[in-house]
């Protein structure tokens, strides 16, 4: 049975037992926090027939699914689907519901998935009455709990289009209990046809307040986008024979069983889900193709006259106020919580912002939340879509807390495994909305009046995103120069001093602009977009969430007399840096507008006092909530945390163990050796001393135990037995001594994208010492790189990496230099050029330790050495001892023929060689002056005799020829 070794020291004792401590805690936390599964969730499909529209003979059919929880009567949502989705696209989340209590209803709306009818952008006579419908069947069921009054415990939620259809149904239908309208719009008109220039400056009380200014500029990518995802097929007359059949039931317990109600089709991706469009509307019979698709005349005609003229007449106005939730906001007064994304180029926060201060004049209760997803960010996680949940169970039952009040969500630039770090910060209440208004900082704006070129046709334009790429570009270095790009000429840029601190922007700024048209070719009116940058210490920028504010500026004189007015920015969460500024760039094209083709040129300025008022909501901040379920497994944590904080406050007295007397001494290794797994011993009992000065060259034949020796001085592994101290101080794992020691043991690990300099700043930034201290000057200069230093580390041949990496090793100017094969794969230039290197880093009285095989290189660069075998010392001194203690001998002479001859014939002499005018000899222990008296006797002149100085001899009889 084999052996199992333990550990020998008390410390690895204590570490061991703190391991098997870890271990035990976790098995209990899984144990006591594990997942017992979901709870059942029976489903039901059925097809509800609608009335036909006024003055027409079709009959709507709607494909429903019911979620049924444990126990029923139980409270009802109602959660509908985005734009170009079905019922199956919300189907997690409507599981999610149903397991923790509630009665959910999904459906999908008119014109998408197997419902019949044509799509009205959640028409009041059509989608919101569908849904008033559904829940008159859902009610009638008595499945649905009532509260005290006997009113129905019933609720909506729903994204993008789904959660405009929760706000419309809120203000027409009194049974709606409470809403959570997540990633929507407020008024479609100003989500799709934007303006955020005002004449006037507005009342901005609130954080993200928009400019909602008439006559706006057609968003024509994002519109273009969802008219195709309701176009692409012509409506049925009736549901496909795929339709489930009413009363059709299911039961899913997590897992897929049977038929769970959903199409045999895939769902695609929704609007709402944070991708754009997708989904395949129609997916019933295709009769001939139609341009206006499944969409309404009315609809179909917006949409043409958009697409064409980039204006809304009054008729489209209307008809986008019309099935805008704007239109019943002043009658919402039940609780609701807006849930908006940071980053969304189509609906952005100023809708959010809207609707919060409409239902509130309302009398309705509001609590709004930030998030770092959207349109173009990605759809709420599980805690969030949890927090919905709570929301909506304490508004309906009276139980737990909904919460109240402001969030949103900080996102940092440090990122883990690929993810960057984000922090929440909450007030007591949305600001401007029965309290305090929001702070808006004035920060000074710098630039001239400047001229603008709007060329023929708008192209090129600028590009500051793409819908459905701007969240894969914020992750991905070779997207993000793509956007935010501005073509010469086309923009007037504005610039604020560098921050001296951090400022977290939080909302829409503003700014005064002054505009005018040329008098030399005057144009009524003048399109343009605003873009606010965050521009770092080294010049780059990045546009927040790749927002844009729009702005049509009409009755502009002829003369070139300019208009003032004010431009709301679009609203952003972005933490400003110390040492970053604000760059404002106001353009004239944007690939995802419709930008008028008449070519033109503009004077942009800023009006008198026109600085930008930056918005700033303080509050609290907390990272990511733990789960309750967790807190045992925190408590148990805490206890090996106690145990870690043992073993470290011993690691700790180890680490300040020092020996007064060796202060001065660079290196003592003391009865050192160290045991692996499984019995191998890589070292053991190895000591010898490093004096100051010294350049020692660590020798030995592979698996010698160099290597070994290294990683256990520069605290990367722990030695079995015995000791090391550097200045006296014994080292351990993060011992401080250890930044006296500058060393190249386990690889450069160079970034061949940045320059050598570059590399050299990235590594001592990681090492948290103060840039004064890292003296690159001095590195660099000994290293001899020369203007290859700024050069990318890709471009740099072997022998120049090797040099950086000595660079490295020597920034700080350590004491004690350790490196091990330095020379490896360098050419014999190379080698002599990194002998030299050595040699200047110790003339400055400081000592390097360099782990060789190549004899001949450390003869020549080291003052000292120590030979290793088989993990053990067997020789150790300086150079020139150990060359000389070989028994060999040079004579300089005449006749070296002869000399080698006269040496032949005296017994015990070999190994006989002939160097030009040198003979050396191995003299078997015989003195040297008995062999010059058999040359002399020989009549060979000699003219000098002496040892033969050859570290490989030495070394070969010390490890053997077989090693």
């Amino acid at each position: 049975m084999p052996r199992i070794p333990l550990p020998r020291t008390r410390g690895t004792r204590l570490t061991a037992l703190a391991a098997v401590v870890l271990v035990v805690a976790a098995a209990v936390a899984v144990w006591t926090t594990r997942d017992t599964g979901p709870a059942p969730v029976r489903t039901q499909d059925a097809v509800v027939a609608m009335p036909a529209a006024p003055g027409s003979a079709e009959q709507v059919r709607i494909d429903t699914t019911t979620y049924y929880p444990e126990r029923t009567p139980a409270p009802a949502v109602l959660l509908a689907h985005g734009f170009g989705g079905d019922k199956t696209s919300v189907d997690p989340q409507a599981k999610e519901l149903a397991q923790r209590g509630f009665l959910v209803l999904t459906w999908s709306a008119r014109g998408f998935g197997h419902s019949t009818g044509r799509i009205g952008l959640n028409d009041p006579d059509g989608e919101v009455a569908d849904a008033s419908r559904l829940i008159d069947r859902l009610v009638a069921s008595h499945e649905v709990a009532t509260g005290q009054d006997g009113a129905p415990e019933l609720a909506v939620t729903g994204a993008s289009y789904g959660g405009a259809l929760s706000l419309l149904l809120a203000g027409t239908d009194h049974r709606v209990r409470a809403i959570a309208p997540v990633i929507t719009y407020n008024d479609l008109g100003q989500g799709l046809v934007p303006n955020a220039a005002a004449t006037a400056a507005g009342d901005a009380k609130t954080p993200a307040a928009g400019a909602f200014a008439p006559d706006g500029v057609f968003k024509k990518s994002w519109a273009g986008i969802f008219f195709s995802a309701g176009s692409g097929a012509a409506a049925s007359g009736a549901p496909s024979s795929e339709a489930p059949e009413a009363g059709q039931e299911t039961t899913d317990n997590g897992d897929t069983a049977g038929n769970s109600g959903t199409s045999p089709q895939a769902a695609a991706p929704a609007e709402g889900s944070g991708q754009p469009g997708g989904g395949q509307p129609g997916r019933a019979q295709q009769p001939a193709a139609d341009p206006c698709g499944r969409f309404t005349p009315a609809v179909c005609q917006a949409y043409t006259e958009l697409a064409t003229a980039g204006k809304a007449s009054p008729q489209t106005v209307e008809l986008l106020r019309r099935v805008s939730p704007s239109s019943v906001t002043n009658r919402i007064t039940v609780p609701t919580l807006l849930v908006q994304g940071e980053s969304d180029t189509l609906f952005g926060l100023d809708q959010s912002d809207a609707t919060a201060r409409q239902i509130a004049a309302a009398g309705g209760p509001v609590r709004t939340i930030w998030y770092t997803g959207g349109h173009d960010g990605g759809s709420p996680g599980p805690q969030l879509r949890a927090k919905i949940g709570d929301f909506l169970w304490s508004s309906l039952t009276g139980e737990g807390e909904p919460g109240r009040g402001f969030a949103y969500d900080v996102q940092g630039t440090l990122r883990a495994n690929g993810t960057p770090s984000v922090r929440t910060v909450s007030t007591d209440a949305y600001p401007g909305l029965g309290g305090a208004g929001t702070e808006r900082r004035p920060t000074a704006l710098a630039g001239p009046q400047q001229e603008v070129v709007r060329p023929a046709g708008a192209n090129p334009s600028a590009v500051s995103g793409i819908p459905g790429l701007n969240g894969l570009a914020a992750g991905s270095s070779r997207l993000t120069p793509l956007f935010g790009s501005d073509p010469p000429g086309q923009s007037a840029q504005f610039g604020t001093a560098p921050f001296d601190s951090q400022v977290l922007v939080a909302g829409s700024s503003t700014v005064r602009l002054r505009i005018a048209t040329d008098p030399a070719h005057p144009l009524p009116e003048a399109v343009l977009f605003a873009k606010l940058y965050d521009v770092g210490t080294d010049g780059s920028r990045v546009l927040p969430a790749n927002a844009v504010a729009p702005l049509r500026v009409s009755g502009l004189p002829a003369d070139g007399t300019p208009v003032d007015v004010t431009v709301t920015l679009p609203g952003i969460v972005r933490p400003i840096e110390a040492g970053h500024s604000l760059r404002l760039v106001v353009g004239s094209t944007d690939q995802s507008y419709s930008v008028p083709e008449q070519p033109g040129v503009f004077r942009v300025g800023l009006a008198p006092g026109g600085s930008l008022a930056v918005p700033v909501v303080p509050g609290a901040s907390a990272g990511a909530p733990v789960p309750a379920g967790q807190l045992i497994g925190i408590g148990v944590t805490l206890l090996v945390g106690i145990a870690a904080l043992v073993v470290a406050a011993i690691r700790r007295r180890r680490a300040h163990d020092v020996d007064p007397d060796l202060a001065g001494t660079p290196l003592v290794i003391s009865g050192l050796r160290k045991q692996y797994p499984g019995g191998f011993v890589a070292v053991q009992d190895l000591s010898f001393r490093v004096e100051p000065g010294q350049v020692l060259g660590l020798l030995g034949p592979n698996g010698a135990g160099k290597t070994t020796t290294l990683r256990m001085l520069m605290g990367l592994i722990t030695p079995t037995e015995g000791e090391i101290r550097v200045f006296g101080h014994r080292i351990t794992p993060g011992a401080p001594v250890l930044s006296r020691i500058g060393s190249f043991v386990e690889g450069s690990g160079f970034l061949p994208h940045l320059s050598g300099k570059a590399n050299l700043e990235l590594y001592w930034a990681a090492t948290g010492r103060p840039a004064e201290r890292a003296h690159f000057t001095e590195a660099l200069e000994i290293a001899g790189l020369g203007d290859a230093v700024h050069r990318r580390v890709k471009t740099y041949s072997q022998g120049m990496r090797q040099r950086l990496a000595i660079a490295q090793a020597m920034l700080g100017l350590p004491e004690l230099m350790v490196l091990d094969e330095p020379t490896n794969g360098l050419d014999p230039p190379q080698i002599h050029q990194m002998r030299e290197v050595l040699q200047r880093y110790a003339a400055t009285g400081r000592t390097v330790v360099v782990s060789s095989h190549l004899l001949a290189e450390v003869e020549q660069t080291c003052s000292h050495v120590v030979v290793m075998h088989r993990g053990t010392l067997v020789a150790s001194g300086e150079v020139g001892e150990l060359a000389a203690s070989s028994g060999e001998a040079t004579f300089r002479v005449g006749d070296p023929a002869a000399a080698a001859a006269a040496l032949k014939a005296v017994g015990g002499v070999s190994d006989i060689e002939t160097e030009g005018d040198l003979v050396h000899a191995n003299l078997d222990g015989m003195p040297r002056a008995e062999a010059v008296a058999a040359l002399v006797r020989a009549g060979v002149p000699v003219e000098q005799a002496g040892p033969r100085r050859r570290l490989e001899d030495t070394f070969l009889q010390l490890v053997g020829e077989d090693s």
